[in-house]
């Protein structure tokens, strides 16, 4: 696995290439991870693909330096500039919040995508909280102080768990999150930076069928972050190229101990 940097405008863009496949894949992992989770892909699939794992901004090896801003058009040219535009036919992987990423790119470009693979995708229902908090001025503005004196929000979340209002698993990853200086830091700054990649699923719905483009979709039958009831409700109207597999995982779906559900979705 090589690391690589891309410079762009003022930033740099860290990366990962691994494989030596002619299909090219372009790969977007989850919140506070870091694009080397993709790196067991190349034991499986490195002699059909090459693969792109990128860094978002805020994560891994990338250093954002154009403020809390990151658009689609930024996305595109990242990516563009990555793959060399060599590749005709790109697959997009995206777990989590790298889902998110994959279907906005796709709908900036879906002429050049030939395959969705989405582990658990965030983008496909809209968080009202994360909505609040990065969508409305106000709700930004509460977001950033709380970030800096989280007290009164630790307060709410217990009560709110103790009455089921929030189920265990979303109280815990909270929780977690918000218990550290640096991590609500960083939650603030990679919250808002990707406030504008916001995936219009209408539109994309539309172009998966335009474009005859495969969709993958695999959910953990155990996640409680996110449901497999939004994918199901995705793939309404493009069942002739969506499938969704749900296996047996928490949220982590994206581990070597699942490659052989997530090794068709790639190779198929």
């Amino acid at each position: 696995m090589e690391l690589k940097h891309l410079i762009y405008r003022n930033s740099t863009i860290g990366y990962y290439c691994f494989g030596s496949g002619l299909k090219q894949a372009v790969c977007f992992h989850g919140y506070g991870e870091d694009a080397s989770i993709f790196h067991f892909l190349s034991n499986y699939a490195g002699n059909q693909y090459t693969f792109y794992s990128i860094d978002l901004p805020f994560h891994g090896r990338t250093e954002w330096n154009e403020g809390l801003n990151f658009t689609r058009q930024d996305l595109v040219l990242i990516i563009e500039k990555i793959t060399e535009k060599a590749a005709k036919e790109l697959t997009l992987i995206g777990f989590s919040l790298g889902g998110r990423i994959s279907l906005s790119l796709f709908e900036a470009i879906p002429e050049k995508i030939e395959k969705i693979v989405l582990l658990a995708p965030d983008g496909l229902k809209v968080n009202f909280w994360y909505w609040l908090a990065t969508q409305t001025w106000l709700g930004n503005r509460l977001f950033a102080l709380t970030m800096k004196k989280p007290g009164w929000f630790f307060g709410l979340l217990k009560m709110m768990n103790n009455v089921k209002l929030v189920n265990a698993s979303i109280f815990k990853f909270v929780n977690y999150y918000i218990g550290d200086a640096e991590v609500r830091r960083l939650l603030y700054s990679r919250w808002t930076s990707l406030r504008k990649i916001k995936p219009d699923l209408p539109v994309i719905k539309n172009l998966i069928r335009e474009n005859k483009t495969t969709v993958r979709l695999i959910y953990g039958k155990h996640d409680r972050i996110i449901l497999s009831s939004t994918g199901e409700q995705f793939k309404k109207g493009i069942e002739e190229y969506c499938t969704l597999t749900v296996i047996h995982s928490g949220h982590q779906v994206l581990h070597e101990k699942h490659i052989k559900e997530i090794l068709p979705a790639l190779m198929q």
